[in-house]
């Protein structure tokens, strides 16, 4: 089996593993913390110790292309939660009002009675 084999591209680009939803970044970003592939294997265990050992061996490979895959990742990640923050939904809005203790207190659903 080839080392591509074990991974689906998606059209935005992003990289996961094939059958799963989890993404190689996710596995390569453990793993160059200090994870070591048991350990990222049973953080998530809809992976394999196969496929995190490709994931791994994959990076390894082909290392400057990864290199900036994960820095692209970075980006678009913290691009993506700048724009939420600036963005929010009404649901965060309110969130945020209320654990600033400036909006109205939550009715219940409940009827007091």
């Amino acid at each position: 089996m080839r080392l591509e084999d074990y991974f689906e591209l998606l059209e935005t680009g992003e990289m996961r593993i094939k059958g799963t939803r989890i993404g190689i970044e996710t596995v390569l970003e453990d793993y160059l913390d200090g994870a070591s592939p048991e350990e990222i294997a049973v953080r998530y265990p809809s992976l394999s110790l196969e496929q995190v050992y490709a994931a791994i061996t994959y990076y390894l490979h082909n290392k400057e292309a990864m290199d900036s895959y994960l820095k692209a990742y970075e980006e678009r990640s913290l691009k993506a939660w700048a724009d939420q923050n600036r963005n929010p939904s009404p649901l965060v809005k309110r969130l945020k009002e209320l654990k600033r203790g400036r909006g109205r207190k939550l009715e219940s659903p409940i009827p007091a009675g």
